[in-house]
């Protein structure tokens, strides 16, 4: 319309926020000193190690390190309620060293880890459970190596639960792997200890990770069948 002046323009509208990226899930370690890191620190410690290798390989999980030089079986299991407080994807569970270094009941070590495993499973039922098996001191006798050594696969059958069949395989008597002591790895026994575990853990990851991202499209696809009719 003639003197009508230029036409308004539309208003600016508010930017979108960015989406925010997946918080990365969490792996939670409970252990003893192996976990922790004792004599080489937590930086060198295998849960350190395998932190490091999921940046590269790209897994978008963080290690949660709950390693406490002496623990016990028993030990963990009073903290668990504690050591569960942050949501987790995943539980690897490195219990029973201790117990078998101080001829401690096989029964009650596996009575504590069972409880261990269905508190972490009543709090976050999709977890997926890690059991590092252990050995314990031949001086203990063929009898109790034998239950202790039994204690591991058997949980892990039972929970469907991922096992590492012995933590320190190829680091144990190892003398050029191991402090002084012969008991506790250095750093470059730590490196062959989060092999063992990274043997076990990262295919578990990758498995997750590829149903999380398959989820939704599988359910975008159910909800698109009419009503009555079945998908193949």
């Amino acid at each position: 319309m003639a003197g009508a002046g230029p036409a308004a323009a539309p208003a600016a509208q508010p930017a979108r926020p960015a989406a925010a990226p997946d918080p990365a899930r969490v792996i939670l370690f409970v252990g003893t000193s192996l976990t922790a890191g004792y004599g080489v620190g937590a930086d060198s410690a295998y849960p350190a190690v395998i932190q490091r290798w999921l940046d590269s390989a790209g897994l978008r999980y963080r290690v949660s390190n709950a390693g406490i030089s002496g623990e016990t079986s028993a030990g963990g299991l009073r903290r668990m309620a504690w050591s569960l407080q942050v949501p987790i994807d995943v539980l690897v569970l490195e219990l029973g060293a201790n117990d078998g270094l101080r001829g401690l009941d096989p029964g009650q070590l596996r009575a504590n880890l069972d409880s261990i495993i269905r508190l972490t499973l009543a709090r976050y039922p999709k977890s997926a459970i890690v059991i590092a098996g252990m050995e314990a001191p031949p001086n203990l006798g063929e009898h109790y190596g034998t239950a202790f050594r039994r204690v591991f696969p058997e949980l892990a059958r039972q929970y469907h639960a991922t096992l590492v069949p012995f933590l320190l395989a190829g680091v144990a008597a190892v003398d050029s792997l191991n402090q002084a002591d012969g008991m506790h790895p250095t750093a470059a026994g730590h490196r062959v200890v989060a092999a063992n575990v990274w043997q076990q853990l990262e295919p578990l990851l990758r498995a997750r990770l590829r149903r999380a991202r398959d989820a939704p499209s599988k359910a975008a696809r159910g909800a698109a069948v009419p009503p009555g009719q079945v998908t193949r």
